[in-house]
């Protein structure tokens, strides 16, 4: 899966509005939470790095990325707005 697909997985989580989308209940939790977890996992991936296995260190990295791409979506920041910022760095 690319990491749009994953985001667009995202914004149908809350186009459906599911009750039971861990998704959702994370973005209605409010910004402060969707940052919090994405501080929590961001350290869990440092930690991992430094003393775990290369697998640990994947899987906590695509933690990161969902948790990041969730951190976007509560700041109606959209991919494309992230391509043309990365865009302008080359």
């Amino acid at each position: 899966m690319k990491i749009e697909e994953l985001y667009e997985i995202i914004n149908d989580r809350v186009k459906t509005n599911k009750k039971k989308s861990y998704t959702n209940n994370l973005l209605k939790s409010g910004q402060k939470k969707v940052a919090q977890k994405f501080g929590e996992e961001a350290s869990e991936l440092i930690i991992d790095f430094l003393k775990g296995s290369k697998k640990r260190t994947i899987e906590e990295a695509v933690d990161v990325i969902y948790h990041f791409l969730v951190l976007l979506k509560s700041k109606k920041i959209t991919m494309n707005e992230i391509h043309k910022e990365l865009d302008k760095r080359k």
